[in-house]
């Protein structure tokens, strides 16, 4: 039998998690204005199939294994935090490069765009503490298997919607052009946002 409450409250909590903008928001956006859209709703599937894997960690009790081995919850923080270190400051060393401003013709496939998806979320750390802490303590300890694929099931559409939407918005010719007018600019404002994120998290 369903448990619908236990499913609006991580329907609730999880909606308001996703559309806070973060690194994934900033990397969908800049991959969809600066590609194509395949290439970003490649990259939105890869964070789907991570946010998938951290609510399934969630409801097995994921924070229980960091509360037990701080060492893994650390190592995750660390290699999150190098990463997004490393991602930002590509993006902004990219956009002091020069060149001119197009649609990359010959840029990264679906499938590159799908793993860049999965590393982009996998070492995010507002996903790791969002799903370790408020998702984990929003979904009951115990659940049913129809409630479980049910939670999983509204995080896949809630994510795929909103990151669908945000890659198809940025894809429009309207707001890429507008991308490839303020490339240099918005690559330096994107990659900052994301190293100071990811600094952050080191040092926290």
């Amino acid at each position: 039998m369903l448990d619908i409450h236990a499913i609006a409250v991580v329907l609730s909590v999880y909606v308001v998690g996703v559309v806070i903008p973060g690194p994934n928001f900033v990397a969908v956006a800049h991959k969809a204005a600066s590609t194509h859209t395949a290439d970003a709703l490649a990259m939105v599937a890869g964070i789907v199939v991570v946010n998938l894997f951290w609510a399934t960690c969630s409801i097995l009790g994921v924070g229980i294994v960091f509360a037990t081995f701080p060492w893994i919850a650390l190592a995750v923080k660390v290699a999150g935090a190098a990463y997004l270190i490393w991602f930002g400051g590509r993006l902004i060393v990219k956009a002091g490069a020069g060149g001119t401003a197009t649609v990359d013709e010959g840029g990264p496939t679906a499938w590159q765009s799908f793993r860049a998806g999965i590393a982009t979320n996998i070492a995010n750390p507002k996903s790791m503490a969002f799903f370790a802490a408020v998702f984990a303590a929003a979904a009951p300890q115990h659940v049913n298997v129809p409630t479980f694929l049910c939670m999983l099931g509204t995080v896949a559409v809630v994510a795929s919607s909103w990151y669908g939407l945000v890659a198809v918005l940025f894809a429009t010719p309207r707001v890429a052009t507008r991308y490839r007018q303020w490339k240099k600019s918005i690559d330096r404002v994107c990659g900052s946002v994301i190293l100071a994120l990811g600094i952050r998290q080191l040092v926290r």
